[in-house]
């Protein structure tokens, strides 16, 4: 999926009740991701083989309950989250955050 660049800009990030992290996105489109589903989808090379892409993170060991203890902003592109399971090297780039949207709009659009 080819993003537009006003697409991965966002306007607005904010947590939603300590459970799910909204972000209104440049282009109108808005998204909400529950805090156990970005920690499942980290990326760093703690989480993720480099070599070969194989996830070292096994997803049943991420709790329901995990939260940010605190969010930082990387640079004009990105975020990091501390995470209350003690994580804290990935960094979530906005243009990766707009591509795992998990909402009804964006996941056909991911299948094709």
């Amino acid at each position: 999926m080819h993003l537009k660049p006003e697409a991965i800009r966002p306007v607005e990030i904010r947590a939603v009740e300590e459970k799910e992290l909204y972000i209104a996105w440049q282009d109108g489109h808005r998204a909400l991701y529950s805090f156990p589903y970005l920690r499942r989808k980290c990326r760093c090379a703690g989480c993720v083989d480099e070599w070969t892409g194989q996830a070292r993170l096994l997803p049943e060991k991420i709790s329901e309950t995990i939260r940010p203890l605190k969010t930082s902003p990387v640079g004009n592109y990105g975020i990091r989250f501390e995470w209350s399971d003690g994580h804290s090297t990935g960094i979530y780039a906005f243009e990766y955050l707009r591509s795992i949207c998990p909402c009804r709009e964006c996941l056909p659009a991911r299948a094709s």
